[in-house]
């Protein structure tokens, strides 16, 4: 986990606990959203990963009130203080960072699986 914040947060110029609590919002809506094989594979390749996400959800009741989908999780980064480009750029990184993890194909399996996603890819 060390390793993906660092990346995430020189490449997006953001904290490491923003990064941190990012990358468990993300692999969260993945979780959710995505092909529950492919991502539960990129989930066991990142130590702490599963934390992250338990920590990212355990506001539960502000992210009900959110919804779901790629909108909710956008609106949760932002309340984070980060802006579209940043988002943007946490995106690339991290599926980079699962292309290197889990390989390209499996990573874009993932990408092309999850509604929405691509655009970010």
């Amino acid at each position: 986990m060390d390793e993906l914040v660092g990346r995430l947060a020189s490449k997006a110029g953001i904290d490491c606990a923003v990064a941190e609590k990012t990358i468990g919002i993300v692999l969260g809506f993945l979780r959710n959203e995505g092909p529950s094989d492919k991502v539960q594979a990129l989930i066991d390749q990142i130590p702490g990963a599963e934390a992250a996400i338990a920590a990212s959800s355990s506001n539960g009741s502000f992210a009900k009130l959110m919804g779901g989908g790629l909108m909710a999780v956008g609106t949760r980064l932002m309340a984070l203080g980060l802006g579209m480009s940043e988002i943007q750029s946490v995106a690339r990184e991290l599926f980079r960072f699962g292309r290197d993890k889990i390989g390209a194909d499996q990573m874009g399996e993932i990408i092309s699986g999850t509604p929405s996603l691509s655009q970010f890819a």
